[in-house]
């Protein structure tokens, strides 16, 4: 049985077409999830992808995350669902009180875009299993509100826990605080990030690399072997 992986569309979003298409492209089935729904169709994860869900009015992801879906997808991944939320997704995740912490604008104040070098830093998540800690990969960045803040107390405790997913090697973008560039919650089915791993999923399109596949072929085998 293939496994379905639901993408959730909000007013802005920008990503889903392409995660939906990273999803095919790693074997499972993508499911097309609305907003205004809170039916998530009996997928087995989901994504939350990148834009600017209602403009980030107010705050990124800040008015979506009161989305009648984020009511559900709140539930299920308190119940263990697995969750991925990517730039704006990782914005509604932290609004969502899914992940510790917040994101503010970049610390030079300008929308940036650029292949990002990564460090995985946890390998054992429902989405970084096919890869190895330490690994060094690139994937492409684009944001305006990446800048990833926490207070001390929580920095040391994803620290202490091993919630770092992912840090920025060789150059920080957004000026987040330690380099973090991605989390995950306790458990390791929800974990954001604010690079995009649809954006590199084919060696002819995005930033002609690879390195973002294996976030969906981790969900895959995660599923499959569930």
């Amino acid at each position: 049985m293939t496994a379905r992986i639901g993408v959730v569309t909000f007013p802005g979003s920008l990503d889903d077409r392409d995660t939906q298409r990273a999803i095919r492209l790693a074997g499972a089935e993508p499911v097309a999830l609305w907003h205004k729904d809170k039916d998530l169709k009996q997928v087995d994860a989901v994504v939350l992808p990148g834009g600017f869900s209602y403009g980030d009015y107010l705050r990124a992801g800040a008015i979506s995350r009161f989305s009648p879906v984020m009511e559900t997808v709140i539930e299920q991944a308190k119940s263990g669902m697995p969750v991925l939320g990517i730039c704006n997704g990782f914005q509604i995740l932290t609004e969502a009180h899914l992940l510790p912490g917040g994101m503010l604008g970049n610390d030079h104040l300008h929308f940036i875009c650029r292949d990002q070098k990564l460090r995985v830093e946890n390998a054992e998540t429902s989405w970084t299993a096919d890869y190895e800690s330490g690994q060094e990969i690139h994937i492409p960045l684009k944001n305006m509100d990446g800048r990833y803040v926490a207070d001390e107390r929580t920095l040391d405790m994803l620290e202490a826990e091993g919630r770092v997913a992912f840090r920025y090697v060789d150059f920080n973008p957004n000026g987040s605080l330690r380099d973090i560039a991605g989390i995950t919650n306790e458990a390791g089915n929800v974990v954001g990030l604010m690079p995009h791993p649809e954006h590199a999923v084919e060696p002819l399109i995005g930033s002609g690399r690879t390195d973002g596949l294996p976030f969906f072929t981790s969900i895959l085998k995660k599923l499959v072997n569930a």
